[in-house]
């Protein structure tokens, strides 16, 4: 089987502005009732794990970002709703991030921790990630049909972003209710994540993978978010290579809005759908 693509030496400093927005202090973790919040460290990677009393799964869990801002200490309140609704062990994983550590740094990360899990446990974890963890996440499944491993159980992928060349068209149509992401931040983004790559490969634009080895996938994006063709053709891709899959399309809401805006009614409805997809994955 095909090894990944080796680790690379950044080309591109850290922008001022890029610094000054990660230098923000993150919140206090709020209390989820019944779920435990503790640090691990998989190999090299750091991760806050997110734990109800007697979880029936283990899922990965990728925050979102641009590959370039986030950490697992900011997504834990995400995390920890996840597992108090899915009764799953999650574990929110601090990938490194660009443009410090380019492609394929993220992906290595991300491949560390499915192994170790899978290791421990006996079976793969689902993967779940939103806007670039949707993209890591779905570029994990791939990884693992280029390396062999086992991959994810299923996938769940909220306003992923699967396509580095940034060219669909609701980049465009999309643009004026959008107000979290944007063509000019996605192609900023992708450059410091590539720096050089061909944003082509699948293992950066997973939307371009082989499609046949992905496990099930349930695919959440907003009718009004830039990245909403990306998960279009994602499900038309996936249904072509008879892949199951759940789509869901939530109007007025924003982009990865099930971590970004908890107090909507959405968002708890994200949340549920998550839960009965994987519920339904078990049996």
């Amino acid at each position: 089987m095909n090894a990944l693509p080796e680790p690379r030496r950044s080309t591109v400093p850290t922008p001022p502005d890029l610094a000054a927005r990660r230098a923000v202090a993150p919140a206090p973790r709020p209390a989820t009732p019944g779920v435990e919040v503790g640090d691990v460290r998989y190999g090299d990677v750091p991760c806050v794990v997110c734990e109800p009393p007697r979880p029936q799964n283990v899922l990965t869990y990728f925050h979102g970002g641009g590959y370039r801002l986030g950490s697992a200490a900011l997504a834990t309140p995400f995390a920890a709703r996840l597992a108090a609704a899915t009764n799953s062990r999650v574990v929110a994983v601090d990938y490194r991030l660009a443009p410090e550590h380019p492609f394929p740094a993220a992906l290595h990360d991300a491949m560390t921790v499915h192994e170790r899990i899978l290791a421990e446990d006996g079976r793969p974890p689902i993967a779940v990630g939103d806007s670039a963890g949707g993209g890591l996440a779905a570029a994990l499944a791939a990884a693992c049909a280029r390396t062999g491993t086992a991959a994810p159980r299923a996938l769940v992928l909220a306003s992923p972003w699967l396509d580095l060349r940034c060219t669909a068209g609701s980049y465009t149509s999309r643009a004026a209710p959008d107000r979290l992401f944007s063509h000019a931040a996605a192609r900023e983004a992708a450059e410091q994540y590539l720096q050089g790559h061909d944003p082509g490969d699948p293992l950066a634009s997973p939307l371009l993978a082989d499609l046949t080895a992905f496990p099930p996938t349930l695919l959440l994006a907003s009718a009004d978010e830039v990245l909403l063709d990306d998960t279009l053709a994602m499900a038309s891709a996936l249904a072509r290579a008879r892949v199951p899959t759940e789509t869901r399309i939530e109007r007025d809401v924003p982009h990865a809005w099930p971590a970004v805006a908890p107090d909507r009614p959405a968002a708890a409805a994200a949340l549920t759908a998550i839960a009965r997809f994987i519920e339904q994955e078990q049996t």
